[in-house]
């Protein structure tokens, strides 16, 4: 266990005001990382640094949107003037917009793709940069979704957008090797946090649950052992791979 230990690392989470995010941040923390939470709500930030604050886990909290490229640099200037830099970024910023595929909009399509694609893009690329410019190596995690891998009815911009996640984390791999940056994705399946409580809650998605190989959906846990072997040195073989963490809903897909 002790080459996934993080102290003395800077790592550096988006979307973490809720969710995959904030327990992200607190896994890393927890693992001796100095943590760094990005998210647009600035209220929900606060909120989750002082929770980790209680646990004895430090973290910085900076505003930003992943669709605003001059919000993000700053957020990653500031965050190498405090700390130095970036050894670890988790890009797990999302959002999801659902709409049959013949309803849907301009404006959903493309809020999803800024978000969910060109964000993880525009962030890798921000830490990347800091990163060779350090000459420092680190690694880049980007949160994709069984969703890039399989399709659901109502989620075309979603799926689209995880595809290209997991094809872009091999072509952001294959460039960033010679600078010593690993860069890997891991595609959760079915997890409950706040976006989809009510989806689960729901007769419809009662019966999906029923067709999962467990008949459970994952425990946020579960997706520690994946996100600290990629941040760590235990990982420091792989790069462009994606661990699919879903409990067999791809097998039978779902």
């Amino acid at each position: 266990m002790s080459s996934m230990d993080l102290t003395g690392k800077i790592a550096v989470v988006t979307g973490a005001s809720s969710g995959l995010g904030a327990h992200f941040a607190q896994v890393l923390g927890r693992a001796g990382a100095q943590v760094c939470l990005i998210a647009r709500s600035t209220d929900k930030l606060k909120t989750v640094t002082e929770e980790l604050a209680a646990q004895g886990i430090s973290a910085d909290c900076y505003a930003g949107d992943v669709t605003d490229r001059s919000a993000l640099e700053a957020a990653f200037a500031d965050i190498a003037n405090t700390h130095g830099g970036t050894d670890i970024l988790v890009n797990n910023a999302g959002i999801a917009r659902t709409a049959p595929y013949l309803d849907m909009d301009e404006a959903d399509w493309s809020a999803v793709l800024d978000t969910d694609l060109a964000g993880v893009w525009r962030c890798g690329q921000i830490a990347a940069r800091q990163m060779v410019q350090r000459d420092s190596g680190g690694s880049i995690i980007n949160i994709a979704s069984i969703l890039g891998q399989v399709v659901q009815p109502t989620q075309t911009n979603y799926a689209a957008a995880k595809a290209g996640v997991l094809h872009m984390t091999k072509a952001m791999a294959r460039e960033l090797g010679r600078h010593n940056i690993r860069v890997n994705a891991i595609a959760p399946g079915y997890f409950q946090t706040e976006i989809n409580a009510d989806f689960f809650a729901s007769d419809a998605g009662a019966k999906m649950i029923n067709k999962l190989f467990p008949r459970r959906l994952g425990a946020l846990h579960e997706l520690n052992g994946p996100l600290l072997l990629l941040a760590s040195d235990a990982g420091s073989f792989m790069t462009g791979t994606t661990l699919t963490v879903d409990g067999g809903a791809t097998l039978a897909g779902i």
